[in-house]
């Protein structure tokens, strides 16, 4: 059986089919019967009583919605919940006092002995701009495992010219201070007021991402710390891209490592006296370009001070206009790197020990000005202790190469052919090895290797001879 509904639009189709059939004057006139026949067929059906609903099939439960304030059980701490100033108009030293203290607050987990972990909290400076009078610092009785984040620091007129930032200072009786502290995409300006960032004691702390400019002492200074990494970071005195009329007057050090096993990797160092100044052993330099302060104005590029006991890698750097200075090397290594505008390796001679030095691979482009790509500043003290030298397989253009491996040929009808290699040989009146070979015309006369004086190889033979001679000398060879 057809239900009510069907019949009644059965019922419609049938009587429209017939109302469009029918004449009538006007489409008005239409439009009006086809109503009074709707009207007569809902009275001729009774209205039917509404079916029940069937029961709703059980919703998904909502998906949940974050809040963006901040929990008591979240250990992410926003400087301006603190009461920070982002917009750098009011001192904000205290209230990010209040909110590092916040991010550091007790635990019962450790790192290092000594050293708590806070189990990844973080300060977040939600993008501000942040006027502060004296350093941000971590508890003197240590932190670890925490994130300083996303925000401007700036010094104000009576920071004190002795501080830094942001110090990691700690005051325990253990080795370590702090561990895995992470400052990242910060810019800290000191406004020529001290320095940015200073990691005393600590192990592992993570600089990155970061911008340090208009500091009077170090940009970053690391002392006594360990397997520290400061990584794609820019790092000026002065906020500059080069050719600065005030480049002469540029002081402070944008890096100071004193401390061993620590990293630097992919920074941009834009302006200061000295770039990096390494003072411990066993650090890595990687990825560094350095157009801090030319050469000619008296800048370092990188600056090695630890004299006889190294240990430094320099690889794939950028010394541009400004030099690599390392006093008295053992065990050092640069390679891969470029240097340009007459930019060179300068070994400096303190107590007169230079030992276990590669210097290879690297290419080297100068101006024509007559300057030599490895040379020694001996204005000190001669170097009397000389062993495994190696400075070789370098490119050099426009600059006189120096090297501590030569090859050379002569050709003559004598007795006695002369090599002359006092123009490239590194170490002056030092020939440790020769080998050469004696090709005659005709005959096979006696040769011998006479002499070696002013790193000069003469080889003479016992009878007239046309002949050509192919020398190969080494410096500081060792065993």
């Amino acid at each position: 059986m057809p239900t009510n509904t069907t019949l009644r639009l059965f019922l419609l189709l049938l009587f429209l089919s017939a109302a469009a059939a029918a004449l009538a004057p006007s489409h008005i006139q239409r439009r009006n019967l086809v109503r009074r026949h709707l009207q007569s067929l809902s009275s001729f059906f009774p209205t039917p009583s509404p079916s029940p609903s069937p029961s709703p099939s059980p919703s998904p439960s909502p998906l949940p919605i974050y809040s963006t304030t901040t929990s008591s059980t979240s250990h992410i701490f926003h400087a301006t919940d603190f009461g920070a100033d982002p917009t750098g108009s009011t001192d904000s030293t205290a209230a990010l006092s209040h909110a590092l203290s916040a991010a550091s607050s007790s635990s019962h987990l450790s790192l290092m002995p000594s050293i708590p972990n806070f189990g990844g909290a973080e300060l977040h400076l939600d993008g501000g701009n942040y006027l502060i009078s004296s350093p941000i610092f971590l508890p003197s009785s240590g932190a670890g495992n925490l994130k300083i984040h996303s925000g401007s620091l700036l010094a104000s007129n009576t920071f004190p010219p002795d501080r830094y930032l942001i110090e990691l200072n700690g005051s325990t009786s253990s080795t370590f201070s702090f561990e895995y502290i992470t400052l990242a995409g910060l810019m800290l300006d000191s406004n020529f007021r001290g320095g940015g960032v200073a990691v005393v004691d600590s192990l592992r702390v993570i600089i990155d991402g970061c911008y340090i400019v208009h500091f009077t002492t170090d940009g970053v200074l690391i002392r006594n710390g360990h397997e520290n990494l400061i990584r794609n970071c820019y790092i000026g005195q002065h906020i500059t891209a080069g050719s600065d009329p005030g480049e002469r007057k540029f002081t402070g050090t944008a890096i100071q490592l004193n401390g061993n096993d620590n990293a630097v990797t992919d920074v941009v160092i834009f302006s200061a006296a000295v770039g990096i100044l390494v003072a411990g052993e066993a650090n890595i330099l990687t990825g560094v370009h350095c157009y801090n302060k030319a050469a000619a104005f008296g800048g370092t590029g990188i600056y090695v001070k630890l004299p006889g006991l190294t240990q430094t890698r320099i690889v794939n750097c950028y010394l541009d206009f400004t030099g690599i200075v390392v006093e008295d090397p053992v065990q050092l290594l640069i390679s891969g790197s470029f240097f340009l505008g007459d930019a060179n390796v300068a070994f400096k001679s303190v107590n007169g020990v230079i030992k276990d030095v590669n210097v290879v691979d690297n290419l080297f482009s100068g101006r024509n000005r007559g300057a030599h790509n490895v040379w020694l500043d001996e204005s000190s003290g001669k170097f009397e202790t000389v062993d495994q030298v190696v400075v070789n397989r370098n490119a050099v253009m426009r600059m006189l190469p120096r090297s501590t491996v030569a090859r050379g040929t002569v050709e003559g009808n004598g007795t006695m052919w002369t090599v002359d290699f006092s123009a490239i040989l590194l170490f002056p009146n030092r020939i440790d090895q020769v080998q050469y070979s004696l090709v005659a015309a005709n005959g096979f006369p006696g040769h011998a290797l006479r002499s070696v004086e002013g790193n000069r190889v003469v080889i003479v033979s016992d009878t007239v001879v046309n002949a050509t001679v192919h020398v190969e000398v080494g410096q500081a060879v060792g065993p």
